[in-house]
């Protein structure tokens, strides 16, 4: 049984290992609809399926905090390179046992990546998912399991190239959105859906509308699909303890990591400075991607008439646009920041995904058509 994860009754769920993304509308896009200063123009919907309209509900965000504000953090970013691939939108990024970074891409190819000292990376495709894939777990060497946002749930052969759908549809309607995913030792496979209401290509509207049709699912060693967790605000990344007594959960819609847990319900750490994307799990540690900073403005706009989040959505896309920066964060199990690494001079933006390898980050992005990689802050235990 799931119980409704928004509002001042917030629950968590009964539950009888790491995970993804999106982010969201421009500050600038926010300020010049108030200032009505922007001209709407055609609403970006997805392809194949028609969007709802956008049914804006009023809410009202933690205050922004001060770190928001600021594009450089205390620790600087050093050892940035870019790893360039044959595609865009590198949503998620892992590792494979031997080391090798796995991402899929918009044209809905997974490719592997293996990292060379002396010499340009190695590309291979190793399946092509017939959708958008986002979300990953390594299995093993040979296996993928993959979140795929048109297809749902699947499972690829890296060997073989081929693709098995484990979950289409959820209570006799199709998956929508299907955002991350983690294998727990168990065999339990725990995933989030995004939104009910919108498509991948359609994610601001979700954002904007704020409306909690995310979901925290679970697929059990039978089958049998659970909804763990319902209402919530745009589910994102998660990790899983080994456990399993609680599931950490990226909830972007509300700026938070929310954990849930027999016991009960409880966040991690909310009202981050930005809108948190795909996790993974480093020990004691929590990597959090941040796509975007907030916007004293944004949160300001959740408060109005839902009108204006309505043009917000109908600009053009060159008008929405991001803040370029390039950010990162790493929070212990009790929610203490540990690293806050950020900077708005590099040449990376929108952040969608984080995961350490050896004495460096990989780091994702739904909006660039490379890998970064960062050199794991100094002080940090590389044995974890």
């Amino acid at each position: 049984m799931a119980l409704a994860a928004t509002g001042p009754g917030r629950r968590a769920y009964p539950l009888a290992h790491e995970g993804h993304g999106a982010p969201w509308s421009s500050a600038g896009a926010v300020a010049a609809v108030i200032r009505d200063e922007a001209t709407p123009g055609a609403p970006i919907t997805a392809p194949h399926r028609p969007a709802p309209t956008l049914q804006p509900r009023r809410w009202t965000p933690p205050p922004t905090p001060e770190r928001a504000g600021r594009p450089e953090s205390t620790t600087p970013l050093t050892g940035f390179r870019r790893v360039e691939l044959p595609g865009r939108g590198p949503e998620d990024v892992r590792l494979d046992p031997a080391g090798r970074i796995l991402t899929g891409v918009e044209d809905g190819r997974i490719l592997r990546i293996t990292l060379h000292d002396d010499a340009p990376a190695t590309v291979e495709t190793v399946a092509d998912t017939g959708g958008r894939p986002l979300g990953i777990a390594v299995l093993d060497e040979q296996t993928l399991l993959v979140c795929d946002s048109e297809r749902g749930l699947l499972q690829v052969d890296v060997d073989t190239g081929e693709v098995t759908v484990l979950v289409a549809e959820i209570d006799g309607e199709p998956v929508n959105f299907a955002s991350n995913v983690v294998r727990a030792e168990s065999g339990r496979i725990y995933f989030t859906t995004s939104t009910r209401r919108f498509p991948f290509e359609d994610y601001l509207a979700d954002l904007l509308e704020h409306s909690g049709t995310g979901r925290l699912l679970v697929r059990d060693t039978d089958g049998t699909i659970r909804t763990l967790a319902d209402g919530l605000d745009f589910a994102n990344g998660l990790v899983v303890d080994d456990d399993e007594s609680r599931v950490t959960v990226a909830e972007s819609g509300s700026f938070r990591l929310g954990v849930y847990c027999e016991r009960g319900g409880d966040d991690l750490i909310d009202n981050l400075p930005g809108f948190p994307d795909n996790i993974s799990a480093d020990g004691d540690l929590v990597w959090i991607s941040l796509a975007n900073p907030r916007d004293r403005r944004f949160d300001t706009l959740a408060t109005l008439p839902g009108f204006l989040r309505q043009l917000i959505h109908a600009l053009p896309e060159s008008l929405r646009a991001g803040v370029d920066t390039t950010w990162v964060m790493a929070v212990d199990r009790e929610g203490r920041v540990v690293h806050d690494l950020q900077s708005s001079s590099v040449d990376y933006s929108m952040v969608t995904s984080v995961i350490r390898r050896g004495s460096h980050l990989i780091l994702g992005s739904v909006a660039e058509s490379a890998l970064a990689i960062i050199d794991l802050p100094t002080g940090t235990e590389e044995s974890r």
